[in-house]
């Protein structure tokens, strides 16, 4: 039997050329690479990863076995991966199990393959591979060192796990480093949510009455980016802090009741259920837009918009069209999954390039020091923060000024006044 399953394994040539494509956008990465391709501090690693497979993250696969590891391969979300790139990584002996359009049932399937190895480390976006061998294979966790979240959302439930004491065996939150959370998630978010929204839709950006539900990292990079682009950008949030932040920043902001009425387009990314439901879907005007850009399609409530709905049909790649019984029409694009990537390619390699930096790097901490840590969820260290911000910048020619030994000691002298 193959030890792999993709969709269709004649499309491998056509992603072996979309992952050189990237490799030349992700110097950091490649940097890195070349760093450990001898020393393989990875060797006799076993890594089950359960990530969107695109071309950026078939770049940080290739980097991984070049340190030596073995690896064990599943998407993330049934409707992330690209099918080419899955099955290059398989023609390549890479073990992936990952193809576009899978049921619940075979999305869970596809991770239980990668657990096969009996992981001694373990990749995660969105907590489901962690949730899996937690709640269905514990006794995989005695040989698991470590593990490494990537993602907003399954960082908040890995931290509650942990808070409750439920956590089987440390994890580093490569989401919350700063060279990942600061950039991926605004200015890769942004950037690809809207080229999501474009590819489904083709409408004009400009003019348009753009609803953003939440505005933490990826909220604020969507905002931006929808207001570069000429929207009119309503911003609506529960958090006091964050909703200042967006009236400061120059968006109106209101409630998700008010914004019913008036939104043209709407883009949910909270992590949280029931953010757009029934009495908002009644609200909108004929012929709004809604999608989601955050993990799960738990966001916009479509159980309640089919209840609503005298017909559906697919009016277009990733855009399905409910007529509500009062004849008004709702447009839902990528069936409520990530816009950004079940419609587009998802975030620029450029971006990702920092982000699987950080992976790869915490991966390599866990291999050496996971035997040594408590149960619990770790930050990146500033020291890998700043080296990998070090890398990408000189890697754009960018030279940045430091601190001489007097100026060092100033900082640490408390003893200097006015």
């Amino acid at each position: 039997m193959s030890n792999y399953k993709v969709k269709d394994i004649a499309l491998a040539d056509e992603g072996k050329l979309k992952i050189e494509w990237a490799e030349s956008r992700m110097p950091v990465l490649m940097e890195l690479r070349k760093k450990y391709s001898e020393t393989k501090p990875l060797k006799g690693m076993r890594i089950s990863g359960c990530l969107h497979v695109t071309k950026e993250t078939a770049v940080l696969v290739k980097t991984l076995r070049t340190a030596g590891a073995e690896v064990c391969w599943s998407g993330c979300n049934p409707l992330s991966t690209q099918d080419d790139v899955a099955a290059a990584l398989a023609s390549e002996g890479i073990s992936i199990y990952a193809w576009h359009g899978q049921s619940v049932e075979e999305f869970y399937w596809c991770i239980d393959k990668t657990l096969e190895i009996k992981p001694t480390l373990t990749l995660d976006d969105g907590a489901d591979l962690i949730f899996r061998v937690h709640n269905k294979k514990p006794e995989l966790a005695e040989g698991i060192l470590g593990g490494t979240e990537e993602t907003t959302t399954g960082v908040h439930r890995l931290r509650a796990m942990a808070e409750a004491e439920k956590l089987l065996y440390p994890i580093i939150a490569v989401n919350d480093a700063e060279t990942k959370w600061d950039f991926d998630n605004v200015y890769g978010t942004g950037q690809s949510s809207i080229d999501g929204i474009l590819r489904a839709t083709s409408i004009l950006i400009a003019g348009k009455n753009f609803v953003v539900a939440g505005y933490g990292h990826c909220g604020r990079g969507t905002a931006m980016r929808a207001r570069g682009m000429g929207a009119q950008v309503i911003v609506t949030e529960v958090d006091p802090i964050s909703a200042l932040k967006a009236t400061l920043e120059g968006f109106r902001v209101m409630t998700m009741d008010e914004a019913a009425e008036v939104g043209d387009v709407f883009i949910t990314a909270t992590g949280m259920k029931d953010v757009i439901k029934k009495r908002h879907f009644e609200k909108m005007k004929d012929g709004a837009i809604i999608c989601n850009t955050g993990h799960y399609d738990c966001e916009l409530n479509l159980d309640e918009l089919k209840e609503l709905s005298e017909s559906s049909r697919e009016i277009r790649p990733n855009n399905e069209e409910f007529k509500l019984k009062d004849g008004k029409r709702i447009y839902l694009l990528a069936k409520g999954r990530l816009v950004n990537l079940a419609a587009a390619e998802g975030h620029p390699s450029e971006v990702m390039d920092m982000s699987f930096a950080n992976q790869f790097m915490a991966l390599i901490y866990l291999a050496r020091e996971g035997k040594n840590l408590e149960r619990g969820v770790y930050d990146v260290s500033h020291d890998q923060d700043e080296e990998i911000a070090a890398i990408k910048l000189s890697t754009m020619g960018i030279k940045i000024d430091s601190l001489t030994e007097e100026q060092k000691a100033y900082e640490k002298d408390f003893s200097a006044g006015t």
